[in-house]
């Protein structure tokens, strides 16, 4: 085919996956409606086409669908009569089923995924499952096409929603925590430049040594906490201000909304 991968949709999630893709395909076609968003990301990808909607549905291998969960069935019926055999259609909205998508574009060739932003630079979560006609050729084809995203792991669709409250929205809540402990080291004098870098670093090395020890995130908060020493004192306060319990219930808001969207 013409393009090994295509996205339709340049957005904030959009582009960072054509991104990492970018990294692992020979040819790349994006489209979105916003043509400053589009020339933006293809000045970012040297060779990248900027076409249309039929041209990329048309010759385009993987096509990403990457458009709001609103929209997104209208988008996928637009591509009924313009999808080839051989098309493999990838979805990413939050809330909408994969059968739904299928049913829209008239085929069961078709994926869905739950990315998250950090993909971009290599280091996103995705979670996909397939449909009932995709084969395993097809699918080790997809995870080629991914391999530069990230970690990508299978799960059941059941679960998207909750698992998706987590990876999907979850950058979002480091960040916010990034940001909290930069704010509490300039509020003990440290410069704001340096006390970004900080948190960044410990926040990547703590979540590098909690994947790769394969210890329980309890196990290894105790190796930091000496009796009667500071990090304990900070613990504390981090309880006592129900640190754990805003965290969890973060999740369980993002996963509610998820399921609102469905209505």
């Amino acid at each position: 085919m013409k393009y090994d991968a295509g996205f339709i949709g340049a957005g904030n999630m959009g582009g960072a996956l054509a991104t990492a893709v970018y990294k692992s395909v020979r040819s790349l076609a994006v489209f979105d409606m916003d043509t400053r968003k589009i020339e933006a990301l293809a000045a970012q990808l040297p060779g990248t086409t900027v076409t249309d909607t039929a041209d990329l549905a048309a010759n385009a291998r993987f096509v990403f669908l990457a458009v709001k969960p609103n929209v997104i069935l209208k988008v996928a019926a637009g591509l009924k009569e313009l999808i080839s055999e051989d098309t493999i259609v990838v979805t990413m909205a939050a809330g909408v089923a994969l059968e739904e998508i299928c049913e829209a574009v008239g085929s069961s060739r078709c994926i869905r995924i739950m990315p998250n932003t950090p993909a971009s630079v290599g280091q996103g979560m995705i979670l996909y499952c397939c449909g009932k006609d995709i084969s395993k050729e097809d699918e080790t084809e997809f995870l080629s096409v991914m391999q530069a995203a990230g970690v990508i792991d299978k799960l059941d669709e059941k679960l998207f929603d909750a698992a998706a409250a987590l990876s999907g929205c979850g950058p979002a809540y480091v960040y916010m925590f990034a940001e909290a402990l930069a704010d509490g080291a300039v509020a003990c004098g440290v410069p704001r430049d340096k006390a970004a870098l900080y948190a960044a670093q410990t926040i990547l090395g703590s979540a590098a040594m909690l994947k790769e020890s394969g210890k329980h995130p309890e196990k290894l908060k105790d190796e930091v906490c000496s009796p009667g020493g500071t990090t304990i004192e900070g613990v504390m306060a981090l309880e006592q201000s129900g640190f754990r319990y805003a965290a969890a219930s973060a999740v369980k808001a993002a996963c509610e909304k998820t399921a609102k969207l469905k209505k």
